[in-house]
């Protein structure tokens, strides 16, 4: 399977990403992720899955920024 690179990173796929990271269903688009148990570690996991799938490199600053699916969607379409 081929991931296209040039697809915006929405809210919504940042949400199913923070809920497989945390095994935790209840994540919206302004779901803190601390506030939801996420530490620094599962964080590194949500920045690799972003770069993996997305071809986007955020640094721990960018996410502690925004914490929240659709603050690091909005991230991420600007470092893009």
């Amino acid at each position: 399977m081929s991931t296209d690179l040039t697809t915006p990173v929405t809210a919504a796929a940042l949400v199913a990403v923070f809920r497989r990271v945390l095994e935790h269903e209840d994540v919206t688009a302004d779901s803190d992720f601390f506030d939801l148990g996420g530490d620094s570690l599962l964080a590194t996991r949500v920045l690799s899955a972003v770069s993996r799938t997305h071809g986007v490199e955020l640094t721990f600053d960018d996410f502690l920024l925004a914490p929240t699916p659709a603050g690091l969607a909005r991230r991420i379409a600007a470092a893009a």
